[in-house]
């Protein structure tokens, strides 16, 4: 069965009281925590002031800034992290000139807006050198995300940062669907959004469209199913 969604909280209330301890003055009043869910008062937080409250986080708090809203990332549990291994590992077999970067920080959705660390950027070995936290993802062939079993993975990962990575222009957009047990495929990025997306069950075998150019055997994602 899968696990409860309905009343997860995205942090705790101690991790909140320790974020705006250590934010900076130009964002510290305006943070709130509401309903388990981070907040910003007064409209959205540009992305200088996102960047230094990321920084300044607890270990714990991985912050994203996607469609003018701050969130928190999930914690990655330990089936979550077996499935990036297992793509992880299928790249590598197909495109050892490419990695798998887990949770690289980039800049998304044009104008500089947007700061995302996905589970997973695909782009050739070397992209990120001397790039910092928040790279450029014009060398992105691929971005990857595994949803989480919490209350926002619905508007997080299957809609605002579809549209992030899409106005980023990043080809692919792969996304491993644990709720519906199904892989889906995001390509085509055009005015915000991406124009094909065949999903797969799992078992299925999955081809990655140009410029990634793999196709994953997805027999494996059975082991990990709630």
């Amino acid at each position: 069965m899968t696990p409860s969604t309905e009343e997860r909280p995205e942090m705790s209330i101690e991790d909140f009281e320790e974020l705006v301890r250590r934010a900076p003055e130009t964002v510290r009043n305006k943070l709130e925590f509401l309903g388990g869910r981070l907040c910003v008062k007064h409209g959205p937080i540009d992305a200088e002031d996102f960047e230094e409250l990321a920084r300044v986080a607890p270990e714990a708090v991985v912050l994203e800034l996607i469609d003018g809203k701050l969130g928190v990332k999930p914690v990655p549990d330990g089936d979550h992290g077996e499935i990036i291994m297992w793509l992880l590992r299928q790249c590598m077999q197909q495109r050892p000139e490419l990695g798998l970067y887990p949770e690289q920080g980039l800049v998304v959705e044009g104008y500089r807006a947007g700061r995302a660390k996905p589970d997973g950027a695909l782009a050739p070995v070397g992209s990120f050198g001397g790039q910092g936290e928040w790279a450029d993802p014009s060398n992105v062939l691929m971005v990857v995300e595994v949803t989480s079993y919490d209350r926002d993975t619905d508007r997080r990962d299957r809609h605002e940062k579809r549209h992030g990575y899409a106005r980023a222009g990043i080809p692919v957009y792969l996304l491993i669907d644990r709720d519906s047990d199904t892989v889906t495929v995001f390509s085509g990025p055009l005015d915000g959004d991406y124009r094909r997306n065949p999903a797969y069950a799992y078992g299925a075998a999955v081809p990655l469209p140009a410029p990634v150019g793999i196709t994953l055997n997805t027999e494996q994602l059975k082991n990990y199913t709630a």
